[in-house]
């Protein structure tokens, strides 16, 4: 069993399992570093509601606690193609202004991405994160991702979701990120197969840097926008790590605050979502995580330096060749997944 195994097991046991939620306490499944620990202790401090994290390192293994019907979890960040998926199998609470009323603050473009079953939540993109003192040039491409200098053998991080984990090596060869014909997902095999020696580990990035005996040694991975900062903080490096877009494009992802609809603490969930997406609060969460908010409300109240960061509100021009998640096929996502558990054997 991997780490990233154990990690995940350990994880969907925390969600599963344990002591249930009292009538004050709502579960939130989430991940790590993803929201603003003050705006929890104030929302308890006002409501006497406390928020509980179970946290998840892929979408894979949230996917996989939110598909068990015994889940304990009230609220869960799902990327949008998982909004309609799970809103369309009865497993997410459809949101609308009459049981969640800051929807009204957000504008339909946001909305209609979480397919009427989340809050928009907070949206970037996927390109590769660096440590500025170890890799002097900034990359450019998901060439310097997927076919590095040798100076970077064994000091790469990849992830290795069914879903993120082929953006890079299909957006580097031209293709569709969201591509189901075993001709091009071979095609991308072959470019990440030459790129495996050089891996260090296919642990999400937040999770790698945190282990003692490999984190020291990544240089370079492949992450989602606003993860730069999480790792600055963890390694205790204001500004080392940074991150770039390459020029090829990437993934445009927007994560959406939903609502499980078997929850017994609904109500209490809905509270909580309400306040979460509030200008006030949405503004001062999005600040303090460093991303940018869906919140036409908040938006305004964000500084003028911040909105002008291209780390943080990604460019027009790069979003314009970005592409969004779509549903993949089922026979895509075996091949992808085989694919990526074929990869130690290359290492």
């Amino acid at each position: 069993m991997t780490n990233r195994t154990i990690a995940a097991s350990i994880l969907i046991c925390t969600a599963f399992g344990g002591t249930a939620a009292k009538a004050d306490t709502v579960n939130l499944l989430i991940w790590e570093s993803y929201i603003d620990q003050d705006i929890l202790d104030r929302f308890k401090q006002e409501t006497g509601i406390e928020v509980r994290q179970t946290y998840y390192d892929s979408g894979d293994a949230r996917d996989e606690i939110l598909s068990d019907p015994a889940s304990n979890i009230d609220l869960a960040v799902v990327g949008e193609n998982a909004a309609l998926l799970f809103g369309n199998r009865g497993v997410l609470e459809p949101l609308k202004e009459t049981n969640l009323p800051v929807l009204k603050d957000y504008g339909p473009q946001w909305r209609l991405r979480c397919a009427g079953y989340g809050l928009p939540y907070l949206w970037g993109t996927m390109g590769i994160v660096y440590r500025s003192d170890m890799v002097k040039e900034t990359p450019t491409s998901w060439k310097d991702l997927m076919a590095p200098k040798p100076e970077l053998r064994k000091h790469i991080a990849m992830y290795d979701d069914h879903n993120e984990a082929f953006v890079a090596p299909l957006a580097l060869l031209g293709k569709s990120i969201n591509a189901n014909d075993n001709d091009t997902l071979k095609a991308a095999f072959e470019v990440m197969k030459k790129q495996a020696p050089f891996v260090l580990t296919y642990d999400y990035i937040i999770t790698a840097i945190q282990n003692p005996e490999i984190g020291r040694n990544i240089y370079m991975a492949l992450a989602y926008s606003g993860d730069q900062h999480v790792l600055n903080t963890k390694a205790g490096t204001p500004g080392v790590w940074r991150y770039a877009v390459p020029k090829e494009g990437t993934l445009s992802w927007l994560d959406c605050m939903s609502v499980t609809a078997h929850s017994p603490r609904k109500a209490l969930a809905l509270k909580f979502l309400d306040y979460l997406g509030s200008p006030a609060s949405a503004a001062e969460n999005a600040e303090s995580l460093a991303m940018p908010t869906a919140s036409t409300e908040a938006l305004k109240l964000i500084p003028q330096e911040t909105r002008d960061n291209p780390e943080i509100y990604t460019p027009a021009d790069i979003l314009a060749k970005s592409q969004y998640q779509e549903e993949l096929s089922i026979q895509s996502i075996q091949t992808r997944r085989r694919i990526i558990s074929s990869m130690a054997n290359f290492q």
